[in-house]
């Protein structure tokens, strides 16, 4: 999977430490909540951690997400560590948000403590904003 993919549309990019800890289970138990107005904006969200493929499987079926979650596992962290969003000493991403339009350029990010849900409400001001702050079809 590459953003070249998702041209034409935001794309939102949820780095986040690892499927199973509480504050990862409930940001992205949030996200599957207002996924519906994430796609009112026609963006697409992605949920990236270290955790492998299995684990992302697991976890997505136990939480019944409707949203990809890819695999930043082997190299391990080379995706976050492009988006400056790897914890090295730890060995595992930040909670990091970016919002990307559909050109590829990172139009709004944010990083939240380790240990505290960012929630939704900045990346909803952040594809309203790209959506020019009108109303979306």
């Amino acid at each position: 999977m590459s953003l070249g993919g998702f041209r034409g549309r935001p794309v939102i990019l949820a780095f986040y430490p690892a499927d199973w800890s509480p504050v990862c289970g409930d940001q992205m138990a949030l996200y599957n909540e207002v996924l519906p107005e994430f796609e009112r904006y026609h963006a697409q969200l992605l949920g990236i951690s270290v955790d492998g493929v299995w684990c992302h499987t697991a976890f997505a079926r136990d939480r019944k997400l409707h949203f990809p979650l890819l695999a930043d596992f082997e190299p391990k962290g080379a995706v976050s560590r492009r988006y400056g969003a790897y914890r090295p000493g730890d060995g595992f991403s930040e909670r990091a948000l970016f919002v990307i339009d559909g050109e590829g350029i990172i139009r709004w990010s944010y990083a939240s403590p380790v240990d505290v849900n960012p929630g939704a409400d900045g990346i909803l001001r952040a594809l309203e904003a790209l959506a020019g702050a009108s109303t979306p079809a």
